[in-house]
């Protein structure tokens, strides 16, 4: 059994992205090809945003986002401790700080007391300019946006949405990657809509933004690419990667719908004992990860391993605890995402997994 089987979606999609890598092949435009401007083109579309930007990888995005932003040495830019490094990373190498924010125990993704407090603090110190935010949409789900966004507007900060495990998931009738002011996406193979290398995007509505984005990713060009009117980086989407996701895209809502059937037959199959998955009412996950809570996780995941069933851990150590970062915030205390990191544990998830696997694995954590 796969925990993500990319094999099973690329046979179900072989001719039609067979027949686009060659037509990549036959043109060979292999860097910002037609088939860029397509796919760009209708993630707009599908996100329901003016712009959609596309770069070389989901950590490019979020960087490229930092430099539109303009963030700096003496910047406060938020963030949720139990993420991914790259959440982090991007800021400090902006040399801002990152201040990090505890968890929503149900939902996993960045609590917006939490965030409030952690800003009032800031503010009390009078040390960080005010900047921006960071909200990470967990596991597929978006975050707290209704809230997050009051938030943002009341003390001037620029609400970034990673977008990377959300994207599909929903909130009434907009989708992840149309709440930020700016907003990111990674396309690494394992996320709901991933190439077969390393991809991202940025989405905005914000004009001034996307051609910021745009110079940024092709060495800060200006007028052409021997005109630089700014320092920037070389992050683009290659064509052949853009060519296989027009046809991931074109089955992705039918991909997220299966995603949604499978997490219910896990929720309906698991021991009661287990914390399952929350989603707020209103809300649709896209099921990046299927994430338990559960007690003696170590002999939980070599049981599925004993039985040839992979699992995961995502994430086992916060941000506040990485050795880059132990030495800051070092006062501020974050039981809920210690508690979170240390017992969570994600299951085999992706549109093509069988209901026989569903009961076999669900069997094995009922014994």
């Amino acid at each position: 059994m796969n925990f993500i089987d990319l094999g099973a979606q690329y046979r179900n999609l072989k001719d039609k992205i067979d027949k686009r890598i060659n037509a990549v092949l036959s043109h060979g435009k292999y860097i910002m090809g037609p088939e860029v401007f397509e796919f760009e083109q209708k993630l707009a579309d599908y996100i329901g945003v003016k712009h959609a930007i596309s770069c070389a990888n989901g950590t490019d995005a979020l960087q490229l986002c930092m430099m539109c932003l303009d963030v700096k040495p003496g910047d406060a830019v938020f963030c949720p401790t139990f993420t991914f490094f790259a959440t982090a990373e991007v800021i400090a190498m902006a040399g801002a700080t990152p201040i990090f924010v505890e968890s929503d125990n149900s939902t996993f993704n960045i609590c917006p007391i939490d965030l409030e407090k952690r800003i009032k603090g800031v503010l009390e110190e009078g040390v960080l300019n005010l900047k921006s935010i960071i909200s990470v949409d967990l596991f597929g789900l978006p975050a707290n946006y209704p809230k997050l966004k009051k938030i943002a507007q009341k003390y001037g900060l620029i609400l970034i949405e990673d977008a990377a495990q959300g994207f599909g998931g929903q909130i009434g009738d907009k989708k992840a990657g149309s709440f930020g002011d700016i907003s990111t996406t990674s396309f690494f193979p394992a996320k709901p809509l991933g190439c077969y290398g390393d991809g991202g995007a940025v989405f905005t509505d914000n004009d001034d933004f996307a051609e910021l984005i745009k110079s940024y990713r092709v060495h800060g060009k200006g007028s052409d690419k021997y005109d630089n009117v700014r320092v920037g980086m070389n992050s683009r989407l290659d064509t052949l990667q853009a060519a296989i996701l027009l046809e991931k895209l074109s089955v992705f809502p039918k991909e997220v719908e299966l995603r949604n059937e499978i997490a219910n037959l896990y929720n309906n199959s698991l021991p009661d004992d287990f914390v399952v998955p929350q989603i707020p009412p209103g809300y649709v996950s896209s099921w990046a990860q299927y994430t338990l809570m559960v007690d003696d996780r170590e002999h939980l995941m070599q049981k599925l391993k004993s039985k040839d069933i992979p699992s995961m851990i995502y994430y086992a150590t916060c941000m506040h605890q990485q050795s880059v970062f132990k030495d800051m915030n070092h006062l501020a205390k974050f039981p809920v995402s210690e508690s979170i990191a240390s017992s969570v544990m994600s299951l085999p998830m992706h549109p093509y997994l069988q209901s026989d696997d569903i009961k076999k694995i669900s069997s094995i954590l009922q014994d």
